[in-house]
């Protein structure tokens, strides 16, 4: 941004003092100036003069601000950021000060970014997660799945109200449900109340996990940080090629420390009763013993909502 220096120094030296003149003039009678010589009356005009650069910039950048053209495309100087001034008396002596305070758009995008980073996605659409969503407009989506919207809906302001539960929650319905989508919306709202949250897609997830079999220090990073996160959601459990380590060594290790601790969310095509059926077979035989292990450690800590609806996919 240039200032009235700058403008100034482009004119010839006669012509300079006369338009010079008719700035401060303009400069002196700007209504936001006039505002600030209100709120400081023991300014006087030479304490004005001598900080003209000080003015232009102040006024400059509140018309940039009138006029926004979006964070993206911010003019002033300080990207997200505008010029507020202040005075002060200094042993006798009238001091204008400047200071850049950050927009509301730019605290609103710091905001929405923070919600963001305290949530982490793996292989799940990130949709819902970024943008967030109000509860009436997960309402009308879709009349069928009320109910299901509305114990998420109390969920979440129990949370708020009371801290984190031990209690998850467990969506179970059919295909395109949108099961994902209000679990993540849950994780949205939580991380709002400053929850991390961590939201897995199953079959991939399960894949990726025996590529860091090689991996023991990746591996355990991943399982810390899944076992410490506020919010765990297992999307579409039950979908996943499930081997004996996993679900003993992996699902097992995780769901034995969050228990009693911090609630474990799931979304599934299959009911609890289904799903411990899905656990007993592997490729190395049944084994319902260890199926009923780590059922013991789902069951008792959900809620299990049904979720109702047509399928959404593809639409």
């Amino acid at each position: 941004m240039e200032s009235i220096g700058d403008i100034l120094k482009q004119l010839p030296v006669n012509a300079r003092r006369a338009h010079a003149e008719q700035k401060i003039e303009k400069l002196l009678t700007d209504p936001q100036i006039m505002q600030f010589r209100s709120k400081y009356p023991e300014l006087t005009e030479r304490d004005l003069r001598i900080n003209m650069n000080k003015l232009y910039q102040y006024v400059t950048e509140y018309d940039h601000c009138s006029h926004c053209p979006g964070l993206d495309q911010c003019p002033n100087d300080f990207h997200g950021h505008y010029t507020m001034l202040s005075a002060d008396n200094l042993n006798g002596h009238n001091y204008i000060y400047d200071r850049k305070v950050p927009c509301k758009k730019l605290l609103a995008s710091e905001r929405q970014q923070a919600i963001h980073n305290r949530v982490r996605s793996f292989y799940v659409d990130e949709t819902a997660l970024k943008r967030g969503y109000s509860a009436s407009e997960i309402l009308e989506n879709d009349i069928e799945r009320t109910p299901a919207v509305l114990s998420i809906i109390e969920y979440i302001e129990k949370t708020k109200s009371e801290g984190l539960m031990s209690e998850g929650l467990y969506l179970v319905g059919s295909f395109g449900t949108g099961k994902t989508f209000l679990m993540s919306y849950v994780l949205y709202e939580l991380a709002r109340a400053n929850y991390t949250g961590v939201i897995v897609y199953m079959p991939e997830f399960v894949e990726e996990l025996k590529s860091m079999f090689q991996e023991p220090q990746r591996l355990r990073e991943t399982i810390e940080m899944m076992k410490e996160t506020d919010l765990l959601v297992f999307d579409d459990i039950g979908a996943e090629n499930i081997t004996p380590w996993v679900r003993d060594h992996v699902l097992g290790s995780i769901l034995n420390y969050r228990m009693n601790r911090k609630p474990t969310f799931y979304t599934s095509n299959y009911d609890m009763e289904a799903l411990q059926k899905h656990f007993s077979f592997t490729r190395e035989g049944e084994d319902v013993h260890k199926a009923e292990r780590l059922m013991n450690r789902i069951a008792p800590f959900v809620k299990e909502v049904h979720v109702q609806g047509r399928n959404k996919r593809g639409k």
